[in-house]
């Protein structure tokens, strides 16, 4: 069985004065082309489809119809959750739509799917509130996806009781889970868990998060989650929110985080994106692959000490968006910025750096040793000057007749 994960689209995001829905556009593109070429049987979308609670009427037509063509007319089925960033509710509304292509939408943490044939080639064995059991059309033995949508404080209290601590929190989500997986997983089908959670190790290093992502953690939401938390019947988990490609260890199977498809902010700076392809097997351990994507340009945010030398840059790239840092005495002035923004249609920032630059680079010149001969200084000082550039023969034969010269 063949799975594609991906998560975090933010459909409608700009960058600052940016549109991206172009961008958009072309790499939700890519990403049909992948599903198309790798033959998959399932996609999951682990949350954060759109960038904000009340997206623009363009973004919201860009998602619907990049599910529909996913599905691949009916041959394959599309689970989608919602994201911190999404609302619970549109993207529920969309239940009708989504029964008719073949999409499963949850929004909520115990979200139940309607027992009902949908109306593709996939069938809905068993469901339960946060679970869904399929069976794919090109296999015997089913799929069984756990399903946990981004939770806030209000949305816990709704769907899993009254939770405030962080404690009670975790208790709540790992009996959850357990009780699921007790229920509904055995080896007689390929089990997975999908969610939008901040998930780390127990006592491991805290993932980097994007400085653009609105932290769970911050924005009145649900604690860390662990990764020992999981089933021990979970093959592979998808998780969405943080915008690297990353793997967690701890848990009984892989657990990744498949990244955005573009980078949204400066904190994502030159990171490539990626999908994962899951090649799965009841019983068996996953084979994982992630795909890099190629559309969508990169974020930069290289450092100058002369206007020149930035200009330059940005005429060499013009395929990214730009934040540049400019190292400089005194404040740029408006023709500098304009010609700066005259080099490059994507130039997002100007940083100007106000400094004396001669007295930084005497404050970060290396300490100078006067015991040493006047023919190691005068190579040491060449090679300061020159990016470690040794002086040749010929310069070394012309000091030392000035050298000379002065002594007569």
């Amino acid at each position: 069985m063949k799975i594609l994960h991906t998560a975090d689209w933010h459909l409608g995001k700009r960058l600052q004065d940016f549109h991206r829905l172009q961008e958009q556009k072309e790499v939700l593109a890519e990403i049909v082309q992948v599903a198309n070429e790798e033959d998959v049987d399932l996609i999951m979308v682990a949350g954060d489809l759109f960038d904000t609670f009340n997206p623009d009427p363009k973004a919201e037509d860009l998602l619907y119809s990049t599910l529909k063509e996913l599905t691949a007319n009916g041959r394959r089925t599309v689970v989608v959750i919602a994201g911190n960033h999404d609302n619970p509710d549109r993207i529920e509304a969309q239940d009708h739509f989504g029964r008719e292509c073949g999409i499963i939408f949850a929004g909520f943490p115990k979200t139940e799917v309607r027992a009902y044939e949908l109306s593709c080639e996939a069938k809905l064995l068993r469901s339960a509130p946060g679970f869904i059991e399929l069976k794919l059309p090109r296999h015997e033995l089913p799929v069984r996806i756990i399903m946990t949508p981004y939770a806030n404080e209000t949305r816990l209290r709704s769907y899993l009781g009254m939770v405030s601590l962080d404690d009670e929190l975790r208790q709540h989500l790992h009996q959850h889970w357990a009780v699921l997986a007790d229920t509904y997983m055995d080896t007689q089908g390929v089990n997975l868990l999908m969610a939008h959670l901040f998930v780390m190790k127990r006592g491991g290093e805290q993932p980097e998060e994007s400085d653009d992502e609105r932290s769970i953690l911050q924005v009145g939401g649900a604690s860390v989650v662990y990764t020992d938390m999981i089933p021990a019947q979970i093959q592979y988990t998808a998780l969405g929110h943080l915008h690297r490609y990353q793997t967690l260890t701890g848990g009984p199977s892989p657990v990744v985080y498949s990244s955005s498809p573009l980078a949204y902010s400066f904190a994502e700076t030159d990171q490539q994106k990626y999908i994962v392809i899951i090649e799965a097997e009841p019983g068996q351990d996953v084979l994982i692959r992630p795909i890099p994507l190629v559309t969508g340009k990169r974020l930069l945010r290289p450092r100058f000490k002369r206007v020149d030398e930035a200009v330059d840059w940005l005429k060499e790239n013009p395929n990214c968006y730009a934040e540049i840092t400019l190292q400089t005495p005194t404040f740029l002035t408006s023709d500098e910025r304009r010609q700066l923004q005259q080099a490059h249609k994507s130039l997002v920032t100007i940083i100007p750096d106000v400094r004396d630059v001669k007295e930084t680079e005497r404050e970060s010149a290396p300490a100078i040793d006067l015991t040493q001969s006047i023919d190691t200084l005068f190579t040491s000082y060449f090679k300061n000057k020159n990016k470690g550039q040794e002086p040749n023969e010929r310069l070394h034969q012309l000091f030392k007749e000035i050298l000379a010269t002065e002594a007569e």
